[in-house]
């Protein structure tokens, strides 16, 4: 069933890269939008010469053919700029998520040994390490004004390096994953060909620069002439406004991660709405579409080593609750096998590993050859001279309708609101805290069901028990905030099984006092103190929480924290940046900015108007 289910070979212009489809689009149509972000437009002619310009300034610095060039940006015009820059000049970019703490993004470049950064001046002198040329992007803007906009000759082949992606490692160290341009390529002609793809679309980019999703949200649309619209912090953070900006902004296919997709589809949606295609994946979907959802949910599967997809297929809506939506099928030139430990295909509706061939394997993990031939494998089942597996790890099985189901991991890998996360790397890292002696770190639903949250338990030194908000701040500097766990558990003893190994079953459920950072419970004292407390609690999954405890050291992370700052608007009729959740993460902290902007807006109020504004 798994040679039958893979499809036939699909044939595809493989002598072109990205940027080249990219610049045929401009000089088709120079005029044509291309990048929409906030109040800035640039058309694909804008586009192309300032990348042009950004190229020869990186062939000027000995940028070529198989070069690595860091990326730290936010989501912006300016990093898709770098990324066509980098690769015009015949580079590779290698994107730097500008929130992962400054230890992980200076081993990630002393890593890759990139010899040029593209950066932000904000982030710029923070990350220079005497190895690398750093350019900041804001401040070349004049000096890059004598530099020639007209195209780059890079001699860049298919087999060439296109971009490098780091993924969370298992050693406690992030790993390289090397996509080329040929593997890129696949993926592109595969989905403007499966979704459609035309110069009128307009697509949205939603993911972090750090995520392989915001490749497959970029170049299949500006190699097709369509326009890209990139949403603010805020609105790419709470369902409700996310969904009014896609409407308003007549966004026409777009990919949401799995928890923010579920989110989604459950809200109404109005029925002149332009959205046709919904693109979700990095989870397990736990729901099916409603029936009348005015487009159409398309669930996709695909490890980072293969390029963003692997397999994919539409949701149709379903009242069956015995199974969940399926990861589809393979995508064109790729092939899913589904195999035991002897490498043999396992029948229909048997459970096995998901192994993984075709043309967007990546080259190699950066530097780890090691890895790279326990991962990558010979592939059985091909004639093709050097094909090759990838073990995923991942546990599936074909259904008797060809679909593929998604069972879970073979190991400690999980997802977390998309993100790839090995739980032996964040054990590995917090076993260097000086006084923590042992720790154990799995995923758990107990509060909110469907909402995964990280837990770490641990077993500390003797007579040295560390504080849980010093973990979390040792973390935190190592970190990207995603692998931060939510709760720690400390423990006396590890409960034990009969052999005398860990009994993970019996390990204590988290409970709200567990994430108490301070030893004194302090109840709301106001009724605004009281609202803001539900509010968080609820998101959290907590019935109460301490007025001095710290939001995200609880738990939280920027997707929560938008819809706190969504439902504080509904609420108090104040308008607030989700910044301002940052710098007041308490709700006693965070309810005196609101009675500040209350009392800007309608001066001073006694207790009963308070309350009858919170009604």
């Amino acid at each position: 069933m798994s040679t039958k289910s893979n499809p036939a070979q699909v044939d595809y212009p493989k002598n072109k890269t990205v940027h080249q489809l990219f610049e045929e689009q401009a000089a088709r149509a120079p005029g044509r939008v291309a990048l929409v972000c906030g109040n800035l437009r640039l058309t694909y002619g804008e586009l192309d010469s300032r990348a042009n310009q950004l190229a020869h300034h990186l062939r000027a610095l000995g940028v070529g053919p198989e070069i690595l060039v860091g990326l730290c940006v936010a989501r912006s015009v300016r990093m898709v700029i770098g990324m066509l820059g980098i690769l015009k000049a015949g580079g590779a970019y290698l994107p730097l998520d500008p929130d992962y703490p400054l230890e992980r993004l200076a081993f990630i470049l002393n890593d890759a040994q990139a010899p040029v950064l593209l950066s932000e001046q904000c982030f710029a002198e923070r990350l220079s390490n005497g190895k690398c040329k750093v350019i900041a992007l804001d401040k070349e803007a004049v000096p890059m004004a004598g530099v020639p906009a007209r195209p780059v000759s890079s001699e860049v082949k298919a087999y060439h390096l296109s971009y490098v992606i780091y993924t969370s490692g298992s050693t406690g160290l992030p790993k390289g994953v090397q996509i080329t341009h040929g593997s890129l390529l696949n993926l592109v002609f595969w989905h403007q060909r499966t979704f459609v793809v035309a110069a009128r679309d307009r697509a949205m980019q939603i993911a972090s620069p750090g995520f392989d999703a915001a490749v497959w949200e970029l170049w299949p649309y500006l190699a097709a002439g369509a326009s890209v619209y990139i949403p603010d912090e805020e609105t790419r953070g709470v369902p409700e406004l996310l969904r009014d900006w896609i409407v308003n902004q007549r966004i026409t296919v777009s990919f949401l991660p799995t928890p923010l997709a579920e989110a989604i589809i459950a809200l109404e949606w109005p029925a002149e709405t332009a959205l046709r295609v919904l693109l979700t994946g990095g989870d397990k979907l736990q729901l099916f579409p409603p029936p009348n959802l005015p487009f159409t949910l398309v669930n996709n599967y695909g490890p980072t080593e293969s390029t963003v997809v692997a397999s994919s297929g539409p949701v149709k809506p379903s009242h069956k609750k015995i199974c969940l939506p399926s990861i589809g099928r393979p995508i064109a030139n790729t092939q899913i096998y589904i195999l035991n430990g002897a490498l043999q295909q396992v029948p229909i509706e048997t459970a096995g590993e998901l192994h993984i061939g075709g043309a967007g394997l990546a080259r190699s993990y950066l530097n780890r050859p090691d890895l790279t031939a326990e991962k990558f494998i010979p592939n059985p089942f091909s004639h093709e001279p050097g094909a090759r597996l990838y073990k995923t790890g991942d546990i599936a099985r074909y259904r008797a309708d060809g679909d593929i189901e998604f069972l879970g991991r073979m190991d400690h890998q999980v997802k977390i609101r998309g993100f790839r996360i090995e739980l032996a790397e964040i054990e590995a890292v917090l076993a260097q805290h000086p006084d923590v002696q042992q720790v154990v770190v799995m995923t758990r639903e107990d509060d909110v069901p469907g909402q995964k949250q990280l837990v770490a338990y641990v077993l500390s030194k003797p007579e040295r028990r560390p504080k849980r908000i010093d973990l979390r701040a040792f973390l935190k500097a190592k970190l990207p905030e995603y692998m931060v766990p939510s709760v720690f558990v400390m423990l006396d003893a590890w409960p034990l099984t009969p052999n005398n190994k860990i009994d993970y079953a019996a390990l204590p459920t988290p409970n709200a006092a567990m994430n108490m950072q301070h030893e004194v419970f302090i109840c709301p004292r106001t009724p605004l103190e009281e609202r803001l407390a539900d509010i968080m609690g609820s998101l959290l999954g907590f019935q109460e929480i301490s007025v001095n405890d710290n939001f995200f050291l609880l738990g939280g992370h920027s997707l929560l924290g938008a819809q706190v700052i969504a439902q504080v608007g509904d609420t108090f009729g104040v308008e607030l940046a989700l910044r301002s959740l940052f710098d007041a993460p308490t709700v006693e902290a965070l309810s005196a900015e609101i009675e500040r902007l209350i009392l800007a807006k309608v001066g001073p109020m006694s207790e009963e108007e308070v309350l009858r504004i919170l009604k």
